[in-house]
């Protein structure tokens, strides 16, 4: 990944990938679009594990791991052959986090992509606390220099009201913030994203 080209990066809440030639439909978007890195939420696979699809790109992926775990939740990167030969590591975190590192042209500053999905704003409050104190451990897992980038679905309603977060987000937002949409903009701006 360099500077000089631009690599694109997208996300999309799919609903599923666990029905018969979804797989190749991502795909297929995904070069329509000329997206390098690819995050996927609500794949409702289970297991973590990678793939290498027949039109050339990588899917990494992270679901449920327990034993008659359901098909729910579930995250994954797809990445094209370029953002393949920058990819340094990566770590199924859970079945709602996977996270990826990546080399860049600069030396010693490496950029980490973090997939979420989010539990939505009804979910039991130990869901959700659960989920951000992972999100931050895997953030503090990131070195000084290097870039960290949030994408996913984060169930979130952040608004336009951005009192007390002018320096995590701007003011076009939609509607009033939700409790998520709170729990997001702090996580943001505890860790100076």
């Amino acid at each position: 990944l360099t500077p000089r080209k631009t690599t694109r990066g997208a996300t999309w809440n799919i609903r599923t990938m666990y029905q018969k030639g979804k797989t190749i439909q991502v795909a297929r978007e995904m070069k329509n679009y000329k997206i390098g890195v690819l995050g996927l939420s609500e794949t409702r696979w289970l297991q973590a594990g990678q793939l290498r699809l027949t039109s050339g790109e990588q899917l990494l992926y992270s679901g449920h791991t327990e034993d008659g775990a359901p098909h729910t939740e579930g995250v994954a990167l797809m990445l094209a052959p370029e953002a393949q030969r920058t990819l340094i590591g990566w770590e199924p975190v859970n079945s709602r986090i996977i996270t990826a590192k990546f080399i860049t042209k600069k030396k010693n500053i490496r950029l980490n992509i973090n997939q979420c999905y989010a539990p939505p704003n009804d979910a039991e409050e130990e869901k959700k606390d659960d989920f951000y104190q992972q999100l931050q451990s895997s953030i503090d897992k990131v070195g000084s220099k290097d870039v960290t980038i949030l994408m996913g679905d984060f169930n979130a309603k952040i608004g336009s009201d951005n009192t007390g977060y002018e320096d995590t987000m701007g003011t076009h937002g939609l509607g009033q913030m939700s409790e998520n949409g709170e729990r997001f903009a702090e996580l943001c701006a505890l860790n100076q994203l």
